[in-house]
């Protein structure tokens, strides 16, 4: 056990002992969710807790967004995640005493997230103040399969003769929790956002129905029991507009257990009726019982045993990584598998982080990993961005540019950022959403997604560069005045990354017309418009300082003064917290990977040589203040040899959370930081590359690992990547014949596995990064 109170398991998380303090983070990390359903970790009992969270994806409350001066173009509303009926609360009274981990003791106390059952368990023996002893065992699970439904198996035992218990099981809406801002708007928002409209119990079932206040969004939430008691137990429920209680009292003899199971039901909308909610409760709970506890619990873990055969990652060398590594994987899976038409947010359903907000770290981070694994959730995630296409068109409409214009963070699709060099400024947003679209066509060759989808969001998102940029008088097509990845340096003219995916972006949209001609018509593309799209590209200005052989973050990023990294607290960081952006914004300081980010994803526009000097010169600024960076660090460190590095900042990556380097993890967990833990994994050590739709390998290892091995899927094949010291082993699982290439050399993955030779790595020259801020390296 670590001094985190994780053990270290390959398929599990599981934590022993009781530590009330750790609640807040155990929340998250145990917190359970389909992508459509979030349930935050917290214990049944109810209290002690952290921070309570149930959260529906998508649902959220209205509220104004403050300025201290108007101006125009500002959003003028944002949007707050709603903590929901909560529903996973079972509390219970041991001889008139309630069952409260303040109080009395735990001699016995272990919680685990089991990755392959898709299920959190828990067994405590409890110590009443008076002596009484009981020891409970529960297990829950959000199903995977049943997409509105999740389920509580709850079981007590008397350890020490005879007991009288009292069970009380809730549905608790309204619920107090405990303020996480300053922002009297936020507050008030958060403050009984739930209106209700219906109350109903009847035998062992309860259904409340509600709405909130400003965005009229309407809600219900069911629960359902089966209870297994001796016959001399007594059962009753009763509903109030925010609460719904079933009571079970009971005498259990030595030897017995009282035995529940508590089935759950969410549905929300902003079109559907209150009574056609309910209905639709009714029926999910209908359709629950008679699917039973033991047949929800298969069924969780045949999903999760098809998604561990197209996705698992395996490391032999590092048992506390390959933990990490199965816990991200997991919990990306949770944010996007069952979203379908919503958003997959930057916390996922793991907490109110960010209010809910999904940002661009889906397209960039969570994307690839699903497009690879489970590519009908990275269909989905892009099908929510194109049913938003037409409140990115009126954005553009508001700023006075042309096509789409994608928020820079939002749940429902409208702009929902107040800092307006991100909100209004960050337009990269669009280019990422193209570049996603792209990757994804090129990986499954999902004809009807293209048709429907695809081909409007590359040509929506194309006209917004031929409107944004300009040709100089030199012919260089510029990009001035916008935001790239990196928030330290704002509303700068030729974000390389901004430039570099806008280029991908007109390439892919003129193809894309040229592939599919008449959708271009009904779209309004000619061929001047193409042409427009093509010059643009050909002609986009990419800085780059000549004196110092290196890109240029933006123009003349490289002659502002470099930051006092040696004349910074450590306690000063992250930076935003302690100075102003001015100061930021006019000096060598990177909040997280952003040319070295445009060499990953754009590599094909760098030589190697660039590569290996960018890196260098962008290492030494980049402070890693966004829990974004460290992935995209190590992707890059390990292409230009830095495998000690690029092993650090994998560690970094997938122990975000784990290790709360943040110290935000009771807010939920860095979604995209996870998966961006697949991405060193695969695209850094595995050297995986998808430039053009062609996929290739340059694998590499650091010395810890002997060896790594990876699952992905392309074209409906899947393939199997294990990598050794010197050798690196492709296997087609299935499918059809796949064409690869490994370090440069091109091969046809066919029936027989292919074993070829990695090349010696060349002695790389150390580099150095900020005063302070060097990762922990990994022994």
């Amino acid at each position: 056990m670590d001094d985190k109170g994780y053990e270290i398991s390959p398929w599990q998380l599981r934590w022993r002992g009781l530590d009330l303090e750790a609640l807040h983070a155990t929340e998250s990390t145990f917190a359970l969710s389909n992508g459509h359903i979030g349930i935050r970790g917290t214990f049944e009992e109810g209290e002690p807790r952290g921070l309570p969270g149930t959260y529906l994806n998508g649902f959220y409350e209205q509220r104004p967004l403050p300025y201290a001066e108007a101006g125009y173009g500002y959003p003028e509303d944002g949007q707050t995640v709603v903590n929901v009926t909560d529903g996973s609360i079972i509390r219970l009274l041991v001889e008139d005493e309630p069952m409260d981990m303040r109080y009395g003791s735990a001699p016995a106390h272990e919680r685990v997230l089991d990755f392959r059952s898709g299920t959190l368990r828990r067994t405590t023996e409890w110590t009443s103040p008076t002596g009484r002893r009981v020891r409970i065992h529960s297990e829950r699970l959000v199903s995977f399969t049943s997409r509105a439904v999740a389920a509580i198996h709850y079981e007590v035992e008397p350890l020490d003769g005879d007991i009288e218990l009292v069970l009380q099981s809730d549905l608790l809406a309204n619920e107090h929790i405990p303020a996480r801002t300053d922002d009297p708007r936020v507050a008030a928002a958060l403050d009984s956002p739930l209106v209700s409209d219906f109350a109903a119990a009847h035998d062992f079932k309860a259904v409340l129905a509600h709405h909130t206040r400003a965005s009229g969004l309407r809600m219900a939430a069911g629960m359902d029991h089966e209870i297994d008691y001796p016959a001399n137990g007594r059962c009753s429920i009763e509903t109030e507009e925010d609460l719904a209680r079933l009571t079970v009292a009971v005498d259990i003899p030595q030897g017995e257990r009282l035995r529940v199971t508590k089935y759950l039901a969410y549905g929300w909308s902003a079109r559907r009726s209150t009574p056609a909610l309910r209905g639709q409760v009714e029926g999910a709970l209908a359709g629950a019982l008679e699917t039973g506890w033991e047949t929800l619990l298969k069924r969780q873990r045949e999903y999760l045993d098809a998604f561990w055969e197209t996705a698992d990652v395996e490391i032999d060398g590092d048992a506390e990584l390959q933990q990490a590594v199965r816990f991200a994987l997991f919990h990306v899976l949770q944010a996007g598998a069952r979203g379908e038409s919503r958003a997959i947010p930057a916390k996922g359903l793991t907490g109110p982080g960010y209010d809910g907000h999904a940002f661009w770290d889906t397209e960039t981070f969570v994307l690839p990993l699903l497009t690879y694994t489970v590519p009908d959730s990275a269909r989905d995630a892009l099908r929510w961005r194109h049913s938003t296409l037409d409140k990115a068109k009126n954005r553009a409409v508001q700023l006075g540019q042309a096509g789409a214009v994608f928020p820079w963070r939002s749940i429902d699709g409208e702009e929902c950022s107040g800092y307006w060099p991100a909100g209004t400024a960050a337009f990269h947003v669009g280019a990422d959403v193209a570049a996603a679209t792209s990757r994804y066509l090129a990986a499954t060759g999902d004809e009807e997604f293209e048709a429907e989808c695809g081909v409007e969001l590359l040509v929506e998102t194309a006209r917004l560069w031929t409107s944004l940029g300009h040709h100089n008088a030199q012919g260089e097509f510029r990009i001035d005045g916008v935001t790239g990845p990196d928030e330290y340096t704002a509303v700068a003219d030729n974000n390389v990354f901004t430039n570099l995916m806008a280029q991908k972006n007109l390439h892919d949209a003129a193809a894309a017309c040229e592939r599919r001609p008449g959708l271009a018509r009904e779209l309004g593309v000619d061929d001047e418009e193409a042409a427009l799209w093509r010059d643009a590209a050909e002609h986009m200005r990419i800085p780059f300082d000549d004196a110092l052989g290196v890109h240029q973050q933006s123009d003349a990023f490289t002659h502002h003064a470099e930051w006092d990294f040696e004349g910074t607290p450590p306690e000063h960081y992250p930076l935003l917290l302690h100075y102003p952006y001015f100061d930021l914004y006019r000096k060598q300081v990177v909040k997280q990977a952003d040319l070295v980010l445009a060499m990953y994803l754009r590599g094909d526009a760098f030589t190697h040589e660039q590569k290996i000097a960018n890196f260098a010169y962008y290492e030494a600024l980049t402070v890693r203040d966004s829990s974004l960076s460290a992935c995209v660090q190590s992707v890059m460190a390990a292409e230009v040899g830095q495998l000690q590095l690029a092993y650090d900042y994998l560690a970094e990556a997938a122990l975000t959370d784990l290790h709360d380097l943040h110290a935000n993890v009771e807010n939920g967990l860095h979604i995209a930081s996870l998966a961006g833990t697949w991405m060193a994994c695969v695209a850094g050590f595995g050297g995986m590359r998808d430039h053009g739709g062609n996929i290739s390998f340059a694998p590499r290892i650091p010395p810890q690992l002997v060896n790594l091995s990876f699952r992905m899927t392309v074209r409906g094949s899947q393939i199997h990547v294990d990598v050794r010291a010197k050798t690196a082993t492709y296997r087609l699982l299935s499918g059809e014949p796949v064409q690869l290439a490994h370090h440069g050399n091109s091969f046809t993955l066919d029936s027989f596995p292919v074993t070829r030779p990695i090349p010696e790595l060349p002695i790389a020259t150390p580099v150095r990064q900020p005063y302070g801020r060097a990762p922990v390296r990994r022994g």
